[in-house]
Protein backbone atom coordinates (compact mmCIF):
# COMPACT_ATOMS: atom_id res chain seq x y z
CA UNK A 1 0.00 0.00 0.00
CA UNK A 2 3.16 2.38 0.88
CA UNK A 3 4.43 1.71 -2.33
CA UNK A 4 1.57 3.69 -4.41
CA UNK A 5 1.12 7.36 -4.98
CA UNK A 6 -2.05 8.78 -3.40
CA UNK A 7 -4.17 8.80 -6.27
CA UNK A 8 -3.48 5.03 -6.09
CA UNK A 9 -3.80 4.54 -3.15
CA UNK A 10 -7.40 6.22 -2.86
CA UNK A 11 -7.91 4.04 -5.97
CA UNK A 12 -7.50 0.82 -3.98
CA UNK A 13 -9.26 2.14 -1.09
CA UNK A 14 -12.66 2.56 -3.30
CA UNK A 15 -11.95 -0.91 -5.10
CA UNK A 16 -12.14 -2.13 -1.39
CA UNK A 17 -15.28 -1.11 -0.43
CA UNK A 18 -16.41 -2.30 -3.60
CA UNK A 19 -15.24 -5.65 -2.63
CA UNK A 20 -16.69 -5.74 0.41
CA UNK A 21 -19.66 -4.83 -0.74
CA UNK A 22 -20.00 -7.57 -3.72
CA UNK A 23 -18.86 -10.18 -0.91
CA UNK A 24 -21.36 -9.00 1.35
CA UNK A 25 -23.93 -9.58 -1.77
CA UNK A 26 -22.56 -13.14 -2.95
CA UNK A 27 -22.34 -14.24 0.79
CA UNK A 28 -26.27 -13.39 1.50
CA UNK A 29 -27.17 -14.69 -1.44
CA UNK A 30 -25.37 -18.14 -1.29
CA UNK A 31 -26.52 -18.71 2.09
CA UNK A 32 -22.23 -19.05 3.40
CA UNK A 33 -19.87 -18.65 0.48
CA UNK A 34 -17.88 -15.84 -0.52
CA UNK A 35 -17.21 -14.26 -3.62
CA UNK A 36 -13.98 -12.41 -2.86
CA UNK A 37 -12.54 -14.03 0.24
CA UNK A 38 -11.01 -17.02 -0.90
CA UNK A 39 -9.72 -18.04 2.53
CA UNK A 40 -13.06 -18.94 3.94
CA UNK A 41 -14.14 -21.05 0.87
CA UNK A 42 -10.69 -22.86 1.10
CA UNK A 43 -12.07 -23.80 5.03
CA UNK A 44 -15.64 -24.41 3.75
CA UNK A 45 -14.11 -27.02 1.01
CA UNK A 46 -11.69 -28.74 3.38
CA UNK A 47 -14.79 -29.36 5.82
CA UNK A 48 -17.16 -29.98 2.85
CA UNK A 49 -14.75 -32.92 2.10
CA UNK A 50 -14.43 -34.03 5.45
CA UNK A 51 -18.07 -34.34 6.24
CA UNK A 52 -19.31 -35.27 2.50
CA UNK A 53 -21.16 -32.58 1.73
CA UNK A 54 -22.13 -30.90 -1.16
CA UNK A 55 -20.46 -27.71 -0.35
CA UNK A 56 -17.35 -28.95 -1.48
CA UNK A 57 -18.17 -29.00 -4.96
CA UNK A 58 -19.95 -25.52 -4.83
CA UNK A 59 -16.78 -23.96 -2.62
CA UNK A 60 -14.43 -25.97 -5.43
CA UNK A 61 -16.02 -23.86 -8.09
CA UNK A 62 -16.11 -20.69 -7.04
CA UNK A 63 -12.81 -20.72 -5.98
CA UNK A 64 -11.95 -22.19 -9.40
CA UNK A 65 -14.14 -18.96 -10.73
CA UNK A 66 -12.28 -16.36 -9.12
CA UNK A 67 -8.66 -17.54 -10.13
CA UNK A 68 -9.82 -17.87 -13.59
CA UNK A 69 -10.84 -14.11 -12.97
CA UNK A 70 -7.11 -13.29 -11.35
CA UNK A 71 -5.54 -14.39 -14.53
CA UNK A 72 -7.91 -12.88 -16.79
CA UNK A 73 -7.78 -9.79 -14.97
CA UNK A 74 -3.76 -10.08 -14.80
CA UNK A 75 -3.43 -10.41 -18.71
CA UNK A 76 -5.94 -7.74 -19.32
CA UNK A 77 -3.70 -5.70 -16.91
CA UNK A 78 -1.15 -6.52 -18.52
CA UNK A 79 -1.86 -5.79 -22.07
CA UNK A 80 -3.54 -2.47 -21.00
CA UNK A 81 -0.19 -1.11 -20.11
CA UNK A 82 -0.34 2.55 -17.73
CA UNK A 83 -4.29 2.16 -18.52
CA UNK A 84 -4.24 -0.97 -16.30
CA UNK A 85 -6.41 0.24 -13.43
CA UNK A 86 -9.57 1.72 -16.24
CA UNK A 87 -9.27 -1.27 -18.21
CA UNK A 88 -9.74 -3.69 -15.09
CA UNK A 89 -11.98 -1.90 -13.69
CA UNK A 90 -13.84 -1.76 -16.90
CA UNK A 91 -13.69 -5.84 -16.85
CA UNK A 92 -15.39 -5.55 -13.52
CA UNK A 93 -18.23 -2.81 -14.27
CA UNK A 94 -19.03 -5.19 -17.55
CA UNK A 95 -19.37 -8.72 -15.48
CA UNK A 96 -20.49 -7.50 -12.70
CA UNK A 97 -23.63 -6.10 -15.30
CA UNK A 98 -23.60 -9.51 -16.46
CA UNK A 99 -24.44 -10.87 -12.80
CA UNK A 100 -27.07 -8.18 -12.54
CA UNK A 101 -28.88 -9.30 -15.51
CA UNK A 102 -28.42 -12.86 -14.25
CA UNK A 103 -30.26 -12.19 -10.97
CA UNK A 104 -32.96 -10.23 -12.57
CA UNK A 105 -33.81 -13.65 -14.71
CA UNK A 106 -33.84 -15.81 -11.67
CA UNK A 107 -30.50 -17.31 -12.24
CA UNK A 108 -29.10 -17.23 -8.83
CA UNK A 109 -25.92 -19.28 -8.59
CA UNK A 110 -24.93 -18.06 -12.06
CA UNK A 111 -24.88 -14.75 -11.01
CA UNK A 112 -22.93 -15.27 -8.09
CA UNK A 113 -20.12 -16.88 -10.51
CA UNK A 114 -19.99 -13.94 -12.35
CA UNK A 115 -20.02 -12.26 -8.79
CA UNK A 116 -16.35 -13.96 -8.14
CA UNK A 117 -15.01 -13.92 -11.34
CA UNK A 118 -15.36 -10.01 -11.08
CA UNK A 119 -13.64 -10.07 -8.20
CA UNK A 120 -11.27 -12.30 -9.27
CA UNK A 121 -10.39 -9.61 -12.04
CA UNK A 122 -10.74 -6.80 -9.19
CA UNK A 123 -7.52 -7.84 -7.55
CA UNK A 124 -5.36 -6.66 -10.78
CA UNK A 125 -7.13 -3.52 -11.21
CA UNK A 126 -4.05 -1.42 -8.24
CA UNK A 127 -0.63 -1.70 -9.85
CA UNK A 128 2.46 0.33 -8.75
CA UNK A 129 5.35 1.06 -10.81
CA UNK A 130 7.18 -2.26 -9.93
CA UNK A 131 4.73 -4.41 -11.02
CA UNK A 132 3.30 -5.12 -7.39
CA UNK A 133 -0.63 -4.80 -6.96
CA UNK A 134 -2.55 -4.84 -4.02
CA UNK A 135 -5.13 -7.43 -3.20
CA UNK A 136 -8.24 -5.62 -2.64
CA UNK A 137 -10.35 -8.82 -2.01
CA UNK A 138 -8.84 -9.99 1.20
CA UNK A 139 -7.30 -8.52 4.21
CA UNK A 140 -5.27 -11.23 6.09
CA UNK A 141 -1.89 -9.58 4.57
CA UNK A 142 -2.66 -6.27 5.17
CA UNK A 143 -3.63 -6.89 8.79
CA UNK A 144 -0.54 -8.92 9.37
CA UNK A 145 1.51 -6.38 8.15
CA UNK A 146 -0.25 -3.47 9.77
CA UNK A 147 0.76 -5.91 13.21
CA UNK A 148 3.92 -5.80 12.22
CA UNK A 149 4.18 -1.86 11.60
CA UNK A 150 2.54 -1.66 15.16
CA UNK A 151 5.31 -3.82 16.64
CA UNK A 152 7.96 -1.40 14.83
CA UNK A 153 6.47 1.32 16.09
CA UNK A 154 6.15 0.28 19.47
CA UNK A 155 9.98 -0.92 19.82
CA UNK A 156 10.42 2.69 18.36
CA UNK A 157 11.96 1.54 14.70
CA UNK A 158 8.37 2.86 12.50
CA UNK A 159 5.33 5.34 12.59
CA UNK A 160 2.28 5.59 12.06
CA UNK A 161 2.48 4.01 8.63
CA UNK A 162 -0.31 1.31 9.65
CA UNK A 163 -2.82 3.42 9.83
CA UNK A 164 -2.38 2.53 5.65
CA UNK A 165 -3.60 -0.85 6.31
CA UNK A 166 -6.16 0.17 8.57
CA UNK A 167 -7.60 2.15 6.52
CA UNK A 168 -7.71 -0.35 3.25
CA UNK A 169 -9.19 -3.03 5.94
CA UNK A 170 -12.00 -0.52 7.26
CA UNK A 171 -12.63 0.13 3.44
CA UNK A 172 -13.79 -3.19 2.65
CA UNK A 173 -15.85 -3.63 6.29
CA UNK A 174 -16.99 -0.83 5.60
CA UNK A 175 -18.11 -1.92 1.96
CA UNK A 176 -19.49 -5.37 3.54
CA UNK A 177 -21.80 -3.35 5.74
CA UNK A 178 -23.00 -1.37 3.29
CA UNK A 179 -23.44 -4.56 0.96
CA UNK A 180 -25.13 -6.51 3.74
CA UNK A 181 -27.42 -3.96 4.29
CA UNK A 182 -28.45 -3.34 0.51
CA UNK A 183 -28.96 -6.84 -0.32
CA UNK A 184 -31.12 -7.63 2.80
CA UNK A 185 -33.28 -4.38 1.62
CA UNK A 186 -32.91 -5.23 -1.79
CA UNK A 187 -30.96 -8.04 -3.97
CA UNK A 188 -31.51 -6.68 -7.34
CA UNK A 189 -31.14 -3.07 -6.54
CA UNK A 190 -27.94 -4.40 -4.67
CA UNK A 191 -26.70 -5.59 -7.74
CA UNK A 192 -27.29 -2.23 -9.53
CA UNK A 193 -25.79 -0.73 -6.78
CA UNK A 194 -22.17 -2.81 -7.07
CA UNK A 195 -22.35 -1.80 -10.71
CA UNK A 196 -22.69 1.80 -10.60
CA UNK A 197 -20.09 1.83 -8.25
CA UNK A 198 -17.23 0.08 -10.63
CA UNK A 199 -18.57 2.32 -13.49
CA UNK A 200 -17.55 5.42 -10.78
CA UNK A 201 -14.05 3.82 -9.72
CA UNK A 202 -13.57 3.01 -14.14
CA UNK A 203 -14.31 6.96 -14.24
CA UNK A 204 -11.53 7.42 -11.72
CA UNK A 205 -8.97 5.29 -13.07
CA UNK A 206 -10.12 7.19 -16.52
CA UNK A 207 -8.98 10.31 -14.28
CA UNK A 208 -5.58 9.42 -13.08
CA UNK A 209 -4.70 8.56 -16.99
CA UNK A 210 -5.68 11.56 -17.94
CA UNK A 211 -3.86 13.77 -15.09
CA UNK A 212 -0.82 11.55 -15.58
CA UNK A 213 -0.71 12.65 -19.24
Amino acid sequence: MLRFDPSHQLLAVGVAILAGFVDAIGFVESAGFFVSFMTGNSTRLAVGLAEGQHAALVAAIIIATFVFGVVAGALVGAQAGRRRSLAVLIGVTILLAIATLLRLEGEGWSAILSLALAMGVANAAVAGRDGSVIGVTYMTGTLVQMGQKIANALRGEGDRRWLHHLGLWAALVGGALLGARAVIWSAPLAYGFAVMMAALLAARAGWIVRDAG
